[in-house]
C-alpha cells in the first residue's frame, strides 16, 4: 500500500495530482489547524499575462480552527465568471469548463468540502483511480499526536509500506525516521512542465485549471507521468 496525506487544496497545481496519481491511497488532512495565506482557500491562474490570485472569501478563518471547521462567505458565481472572461479563447476551455462547474453548484458552506471535491472533479476528468478519504471521518483518535507519529500511525492502519510527501517536506520528515517504523519515504518532485499559455510568456505552478485550459486530457495524463520519486 502506497500511502499519501495532504492538506485539501482549492484546485491546486499539477504536482498536488502526480502525488495524488503516486498512491494507492489519499488521505485529505482536514483536522489540522489552518493555514492562513496558503492553498487551502486559493490558488493562481493567468490574468491578463500576470498570475493573479483566485480566491474563495473565507468567513472568520484563523490558524486556531481546524480545516474542517472553516467556512466560506459563497463568492462561486463571481470566480467562475471570472474563469469564464479568463479563458474563454483557450483551446480546451468547453472541456474545462463543464469539469470544473459542478464543483461551484455543490451546496457547501464548508472550505474543505469545497476544496476536496475540486480535486476529486479533476481527478475523475484524468481517469485518477486512487481511493480518496479524509483524516477527520477515520483518524479522529490520532489528534493530539506529535506530528510525524500521527503520520506514521495512520500509515500503520492501512499496512502501508510506503509514504509519498511533495519534496518541500524533505525539511520536515526524515527517511530514517519512518525506515524505523517499517515504511518507506519517499519525495515527490515535479519535473519541468512548460506549455503554451496564449502568447504570453510562460507562467510555471498555477492551479490546474490553467493546465487544463490549454492542453488535451491524453497531453495532461503525459504530464502526470513527469517526476521523480526521492
Amino acid at each position: 500500500m502506497k500511502l499519501a496525506i495532504m492538506q485539501p487544496y482549492f484546485f491546486p497545481y499539477i504536482g498536488y495530482f502526480q502525488l495524488i496519481k503516486s498512491v494507492d491511497k489519499f488521505i485529505f488532512y482536514d483536522d489540522v489547524n489552518f493555514i492562513k495565506n496558503g492553498w487551502i482557500n486559493r490558488n493562481r491562474i493567468l490574468i491578463n499575462g500576470k498570475p493573479s490570485y483566485f480566491t474563495v472569501t473565507l468567513n472568520g478563518a484563523s490558524p486556531f480552527m481546524l480545516i474542517k471547521d472553516v467556512k466560506f462567505t459563497d463568492n462561486r458565481t463571481k470566480l467562475l465568471k471570472i474563469l469564464e472572461n479568463t479563458y474563454r479563447k483557450a483551446p480546451y476551455f468547453y472541456e474545462t469548463i463543464e469539469c470544473l462547474k459542478p464543483v461551484f453548484d455543490i451546496e457547501t458552506t464548508f472550505i474543505n468540502e469545497l476544496a476536496i471535491e475540486s480535486v476529486k472533479a479533476v481527478s475523475r476528468y484524468l481517469d485518477i483511480k486512487t481511493l480518496f478519504k479524509r483524516s477527520s471521518e477515520i483518524y479522529e483518535d490520532t489528534k493530539g499526536m506529535e506530528k510525524t507519529a500521527r503520520l506514521k500511525e495512520i500509515c500503520h492502519r492501512n499496512n502501508a509500506s510506503e509514504y509519498h510527501n511533495p519534496i518541500g517536506g524533505t525539511e520536515l520528515y526524515f527517511k530514517d525516521n519512518f525506515a524505523e517504523a517499517g515504511i518507506d519515504l519517499k519525495f515527490i518532485k515535479t519535473n519541468d512542465i512548460i506549455y503554451k499559455q496564449f502568447k504570453n510568456d510562460f507562467v510555471s505552478n498555477l492551479s490546474i485549471i490553467d493546465l487544463m485550459m490549454f492542453n488535451s486530457k491524453e497531453q495532461i495524463k503525459e504530464f502526470l507521468d513527469k517526476y521523480e520519486l526521492i
